[in-house]
């Protein structure tokens, strides 16, 4: 019965993110709005402002520092609850 159920729960799942594929952009659609306002500004103006001459960089780094930022401190707390879960206990 359980096993049903979650079979039955997947599914819906399933569904769900498929029909919320139907509202997504094309990929790579030249004109999405991050590439018509966004990507052009990086590109003109990474450098000047943030004095990195990647703009890979300059985006991760200086742009974007606290959402890297961030995103890294979540994954460090994943990997420790992880690490805190499966750690064996010896007497």
């Amino acid at each position: 019965m359980k096993k049903l159920l979650g079979i039955a729960l997947a599914l819906a799942a399933l569904i769900l993110l498929l029909h919320g594929i139907e509202d997504l952009p094309p990929w790579a659609d030249p004109h999405q709005p991050a590439s018509v306002h966004v990507s052009p500004r990086y590109i003109e103006r990474s450098v000047e402002e943030t004095a990195v001459p990647n703009i890979v960089t300059a985006v991760l780094a200086d742009y974007r520092g606290y959402d890297t930022l961030f995103e890294t401190a979540v994954i460090f707390t994943a990997g420790v609850a992880v690490l805190m879960i499966l750690r064996r206990f010896m007497p």
